[in-house]
């Protein structure tokens, strides 16, 4: 299932001389793990798409129409304080000046952990609320199914040895953290004595010695060390008066610490989830007398013997009644769906029957979603907000567009006067008309798909595969009851910033972490900037044009590292350039988009090797190598006005092959294979062919030719180390 939806999307910006069509009727997908690239002039409309992703469209912004569907929601239709939980929480970006983008008279170091602290607020309440939410739910369904006794005493079971087990982790991470910022200080103190610093390791050894209060934990260090001891005692007298004289104690007292503290840091963690449950029963264990790994070992037979294996199969048989209860509320919600379409298709819509019917469906298609699917189903989730707001759309035609009408011709009668008197009046604002017939089929297409969609699963039957499904669910819950468990502390954001930066490739964290923005270069500021919109670990990273402002080395350094962090951390991308030649080793996808529509869609493949699009062409043509011979093609003319757009394919005025058809009507998609497609009267089957400009065809030879040379070359080494 897609990371992220786009259908259809429709945006235009109010101005004073009528609304600018910014974003026309775009669809696409991001898979997870999924580089897509966005390629086009400034003005095509790129950022705004991406912008309304983000949900920060400009003020003067109407969205016409159109989805962006994430987790089962319509990012378009869903409140600011909800939003406001996804934004920079699972959806973050990078803008193109990052200069712009920082704070300038706050330090990085603050603007790091500003985000990480905020983040870690919001997903401790979401962890909560999930956790209870979803564990209601298997709770009702179990009770629903009818063959599970004890539902409720196995639930509070469960729900008891789950806090139990939250606050007995809650207490040992904090340790743990105490003890990974105390080797952070120790770090920062290395890096103070290479560079002769007194002062500076005074304060590291203030900073180690404040974290060490904190280590203490059954499972770290017991209260009272002798060890924890020592290390505060000397740490005390390095913090009041530590002198270079004292560099080679400092130095021995640094190395200590560090091979006290990585040994536990590197050992296998108690699993809580399990210890839990042998608390709740009076079995506390005891690390002292028994290691971790034993503990471990058996606090999990302890659950599976006393708790989970039944438990299990009892969630089992809550997620098999509750799909086949799905199933059976889909084949009503299709009838609802099949009584819904031809009011929606009628000739003329009545207001008061559509929303009866809009209630009557929406209902059912609600009673047929899984809620124990942790894949959501984005199309059943998001028909009761998609299909209100095509009716509000058309109806609301009915009042827009007659009043725009009168408007128009007025303004045109008074240009008209105004002219005949020889004065110079200005333009007359064209009509902002809502197409009725469009609002009209995209409501009729939305149920159908739907409709489509729910007889397919109907006939494909329950899908089975319970057991790992039970497994996920339980995960989950664990994974909820960890992210509510979890606070962030001051010194822990500290760390992370730091680690942070290393990761961006940030020379000398500690130190960069109290600069200002105007101390780092135009690169290190976009490195900053990446590790920013990392800090909360997004499901989705939106790079916009990051590398524009930046010399060539420094582009391939930020290319090189958005690519290792998309692999390393399985985000999923969308890139937005205008030169094709930035994502020809990153992108799995490339869209290309002109004058607010994408005009060409493909896999990187299907783009460099077969472009069908003559402005597609022309990006290529114009984009400089050092193999090419020929005269880099310049795109001539400029983009169209969006307040008018062309009547036929935007492109067509600046385009040397462009036919009559082009000028008078819009080309449909022309299939070139299953992942590629464009839009363009060349792919028509009585068009003329038409081969690409030299310059296109020599680069797509020569790429060919290295890509057989690249493949020959890992085969031979392939062979030799075999």
């Amino acid at each position: 299932m897609a990371k992220l939806e786009v259908k259809n999307l429709t945006i235009s910006f109010r101005t004073t001389n009528g609304a600018v069509r910014a974003v026309r009727d775009v669809s696409f997908d991001l898979q997870e793990g999924e580089t897509l690239a966005i390629a086009g002039e400034s003005g095509s409309g790129k950022s705004v798409t991406t912008r309304a992703v983000m949900g920060i469209l400009a003020g003067n912004a109407m969205v016409d129409g159109g989805e962006i569907i994430y987790d089962g929601k319509d990012l378009l239709k869903i409140p600011e304080e909800e939003f406001h939980n996804l934004r920079g929480h699972r959806l973050a970006m990078v803008f193109q000046d990052p200069l712009s983008a920082l704070n300038p008279v706050m330090r990085i170091g603050r603007q790091l952990t500003e985000a990480m602290l905020l983040n870690n607020k919001e997903r401790r309440r979401d962890g909560r609320e999930s956790f209870n939410r979803t564990l209601k739910i298997l709770q009702d369904k179990m009770t629903a199914e009818g063959s599970v006794s004890g539902v409720q005493d196995k639930i509070k079971e469960f729900d008891s040895f789950v806090k139990i087990a939250v606050r007995q982790e809650f207490a040992y991470k904090e340790a743990t953290e105490s003890m990974v910022e105390v080797l952070d200080g120790v770090d920062e103190a290395n890096d103070a004595l290479i560079r002769r610093n007194d002062r500076d390791v005074r304060e590291a050894c203030g900073r180690m010695l404040r974290a060490m209060k904190h280590v203490y934990n059954p499972y770290t260090f017991a209260p009272g060390d002798p060890l924890i001891a020592s290390f505060t005692e000397k740490l005390g007298s390095f913090q009041r008066k530590y002198t270079g004289r004292q560099q080679g104690e400092m130095g021995s007292l640094l190395q200590e610490i560090t091979d006290s503290f990585d040994p536990k840091l590197k050992a296998e963690s108690p699993n809580f989830f399990c210890i839990g449950y042998s608390v709740m029963h009076g079995r506390q264990p005891d690390p002292a007398a028994r290691s971790i790994p034993e503990i471990n070992r058996e606090a999990r037979r302890d659950l599976d013997e006393g708790f989970m294996l039944s438990f299990r199969k009892d969630v089992e048989k809550a997620l098999e009644w509750s799909e086949k209860q799905s199933l059976e509320e889909k084949k009503k919600a299709v009838e609802a769906l099949k009584a819904a379409l031809p009011v929606f298709g009628a000739g003329s819509l009545a207001q008061d029957k559509c929303a009866e019917k809009l209630k009557e469906s929406a209902a059912a298609v609600e009673r047929s979603i899984d809620p124990l699917r942790l894949e959501k189903d984005n199309q059943a989730y998001v028909y009761r907000s998609g299909v209100k707001a095509l009716l509000e759309r058309y109806f609301r035609a009915f009042r827009q567009n007659p009043r725009e009408e009168a408007r128009y011709k007025k303004d045109t009668e008074r240009f008209e006067r105004d002219k005949a008197r020889g004065k110079t009046p200005p333009s007359v604002i064209p009509m902002n008309l809502i197409d009725i017939d469009a609002a009209q089929k995209s409501l009729i297409d939305q149920v159908s798909d739907l409709i489509k969609h729910y007889e397919s699963q109907i006939a494909s039957g329950p899908a089975g595969g319970y057991d790992k499904r039970a497994e996920d669910m339980i995960d989950y819950l664990k994974a909820r009851a960890e992210d509510y468990a979890f606070k962030l502390s001051q010194g822990m954001a500290r760390h992370r910033a730091i680690e942070l930066m290393k990761e961006v490739g940030i020379p000398e964290p500690h130190k960069r972490y109290r600069q200002y923005p105007f101390e780092f270069s135009g690169g290190m500021r976009q490195r900053i900037v990446i590790a920013i919109a990392l800090s909360a670990n997004p499901d989705i990273l939106i790079c916009d044009e990051p590398t524009t402002a930046l010399d060539v080395t420094i582009q391939a350094q930020i290319l090189e590292l958005i690519n290792r962090l998309k692999k390393e951390r399985r985000l999923s991308v969308i890139f937005i350039t205008h030169d094709l030649g930035v994502v020809a080793n990153m992108a799995d996808k490339i869209a290309i988009m002109y004058a607010g529509k994408i005009v060409e869609y493909g896999t990187a493949d299907d783009v460099f090797y077969d472009p069908r699009h003559p402005y597609t062409w022309a990006l290529l043509s114009s984009m400089p190598d050092l193999e090419t011979k020929e005269k880099l093609e310049a795109i001539p003319g400029t983009p169209p006005d969006m307040i008018l757009p062309p009547q036929g394919d935007a492109f067509a005025a600046r385009n040397k092959y462009a036919m009559q058809i082009d000028f008078e009507e819009q080309p449909p998609v022309f299939r070139v294979s299953p992942t590629h497609w464009a839009a363009t009267w060349l792919l028509h089957p009585d068009a003329p062919h038409v081969e690409p400009p030299v310059i296109v065809t020599d680069r797509i030879r020569r790429m060919q030719e290295a890509q057989k040379e690249r493949e020959m070359k890992e085969a031979v080494k392939g062979g030799t180390e075999a």
